[in-house]
């Protein structure tokens, strides 16, 4: 029979990892209880036991301390006593007598039964507690056991955890034998055990998936910077990218969404926001309110706020549903936003001098490039400005020779202001002549209306 004990111990070892020298030492254990309790032994004396690990028989010894003078003989002896013993003890040695009982194995294996299996399920929840407690904040696959109200219990394969109402994701239906992923959230060690309690709704639930599904992340090329969730409903995540030649939010959405379409199927087709992570916070902070366009931002150092303005028709889309974006884009950037539109920034000319200054700036340039072409410019201002200058400067200065005038080329043409009557009345009478001489048939042409010379 203690053969087989022996050979039980190393399957245990083998089968369950449960070391046989701590086996050992609860069957030891054991089977001191056992002695003191059947046979009349004191509870406060002194035995132990040896366990042979080849042959599996056992030995109990009783062990008492030599005195001068003995006044509890269960843990003392004389020194009288133990020179009857063996001449060398000396006082302050340790005497020990085997005090094994002939029908002891039987007692001591029947006995130490339960001793040993409390044992085994100790050192059982010892290891899944060693195990579990340095893997908080790990994502493991389990499968739905059971559920109510209040919690579902999930199988991990070596223990069963605890999903607490408040880490379900609202609306996810956990049905029998469901298998999902799940955080580990906590690790507790209590008198049942060790304690695993999981969580659907943590933001690390969400980096984790990405980086099963994006190899880019695996790899270290692209770094999830920041997490934003609101579990079951809608999320933010930002992304950075150490090599310039990969688009970090191409990298997590995949070719045609898969990447980031396997994250919301596991996730219960929660909305997924990526943004780009940059350095320049203001930047950063008009990326987190995607998908609305934010025009500008001021950063107040002082009060850690982010004064956004962005257009009229899109301060609904920046707010979003009961603040749901700007309470999101909040958490991604750890900073507090304040969102205005356009007509409102303008009752705020002292923290938004600025974006004024950028919306009326096309206008005044557009006007200044309208106002010449319009407007003709006043002669007597160009007058006072620019001075008169005559061709001969002119023309030294542009080094142009100066063109002959008309009169200078054809000669001048005298015009009398006022003409003679003679000559008025003979310019009359020519053009008469010439008006009556119009010829309207051509068989009336004849040369002497030319005047032309017969001969010739």
């Amino acid at each position: 029979m203690n053969l087989e004990l022996i050979g039980a111990l190393t399957e245990l070892e083998k089968e369950r990892g449960i070391s046989k020298e701590l086996l050992l030492e609860a069957i030891e254990t054991a089977i001191i209880s056992a002695y003191k309790k059947n046979y009349g032994a004191s509870s406060s004396s002194s035995a132990r036991v040896e366990l042979n690990e080849k042959t599996g028989e056992i030995h109990v010894y009783s062990r008492r301390i030599v005195v001068d003078e003995v006044q509890d003989d269960t843990l003392e002896i004389s020194l009288e006593d133990a020179l009857a013993l063996d001449p060398n003890y000396v006082v302050g040695d340790v005497v020990e007598k085997e005090v094994t009982p002939a029908d002891f194995g039987r007692i001591a294996a029947q006995t130490a039964k339960q001793v040993v299996i409390q044992k085994i399920r100790e050192a059982e929840r010892s290891i899944v507690y060693d195990v579990y407690s340095n893997r908080e904040g790990d994502v493991v696959t389990g499968t739905v056991q059971r559920a109510d109200n209040r919690q579902v219990i999930v199988d991990l394969g070596d223990v069963e955890a605890v999903l607490p109402a408040s880490e379900q994701i609202p609306g996810e239906v956990y049905s029998h034998h469901l298998k999902l992923r799940f955080y580990i959230n906590e690790v507790r060690q209590s008198s049942k055990g060790p304690q695993v309690f999981l969580s659907r709704t943590h933001p690390g639930l969400l980096r984790a998936l990405f980086e099963f599904e994006v190899p880019e992340i695996q790899s270290g090329e692209v770094e999830i910077k920041s997490v934003a969730r609101e579990a079951g409903n809608r999320s933010k995540i930002a992304v950075y990218s150490r090599d310039p030649n990969i688009d970090p939010v191409g990298a997590c959405v995949g070719a045609r969404g898969s990447r980031v379409q396997a994250v919301v199927a596991e996730l219960g087709n929660e909305r997924i926001d990526i943004v780009q992570w940059v350095s320049d916070l203001e930047e950063y902070i008009k990326n987190a309110l995607s998908p609305a366009k934010v025009q500008f931002v001021r950063i107040d150092e002082v009060g850690k706020v982010a004064h956004t303005v962005v257009p009229d028709d899109q301060l609904s889309l920046a707010i979003g549903k009961a603040g749901q974006n700007a309470r999101l884009a909040a958490r991604l950037t750890s900073w507090r936003i304040d969102i205005k539109s356009e007509e409102q920034a303008a009752e705020f000319p002292e923290l938004f001098e600025e974006v004024e200054e950028v919306i009326e700036v096309p206008e005044q340039a557009q006007e200044e490039v309208v106002e010449p072409v319009i407007e003709q410019p006043d002669k007597d201002a160009a007058e006072q400005v620019v001075p008169e200058i005559s061709e001969e400067d002119l023309a030294s200065l542009t080094n142009v020779i100066k063109r002959k005038s008309w009169q200078e080329r054809f000669g001048s043409v005298e015009v009398e202001s006022e003409a003679s009557p003679g000559k008025e009345k003979q310019e009359t009478d020519k053009s008469k002549k010439k008006k009556e001489r119009v010829i309207t048939d051509l068989s009336q042409l004849d040369s002497i209306d030319f005047n032309f010379n017969d001969e010739k």
